[in-house]
């Protein structure tokens, strides 16, 4: 939530204020976004994994790229190819529809290629139930 609050954020004055175009925007928007969610990730859901560094992050960086790309043709779609060019248009098209659209492959590239050695994350040594 931290991450998603700091990409949106970010966007909005890049948007707004600083008066940037969108995709450079919502391309600055998400390094800060990205970097967030890794801390978040591996400091906090995945922390017992046992490596963290530079390869790690450089594959969860790769995920939320192509995450990145899918908000991203989300906005050029928008504002190129259906003409909606307000600023509320394209905080929808790319922190609305985008953001849900690159969450679910956000999700399964991090569990899947980031951390999954993670116990239980896969289903593999799993202690208890999924509730608690």
């Amino acid at each position: 939530m931290l991450a998603y609050a700091a990409d949106l954020g970010l966007f909005v004055w890049l948007r707004g204020p600083v008066g940037l175009d969108p995709l450079t925007a919502k391309a600055l928007s998400f390094v800060a976004g990205c970097s967030v969610a890794y801390a978040g990730n591996a400091l906090g859901t995945y922390r017992h994994t046992a490596a963290r560094g530079p390869r790690q992050y450089l594959i969860f960086f790769a995920v939320n790229i192509a995450g990145a790309l899918v908000q991203l043709l989300c906005i050029a779609v928008s504002h190129y190819g259906l003409g909606f060019t307000s600023q509320r248009a394209d905080t929808v098209s790319g922190a609305g529809i985008g953001m849900a659209l690159a969450t679910v492959l956000r999700f399964w590239g991090t569990r899947t290629l980031v951390f999954r050695g993670v116990r239980g994350v896969r289903g593999e040594g799993r202690v208890g139930s999924w509730t608690g």
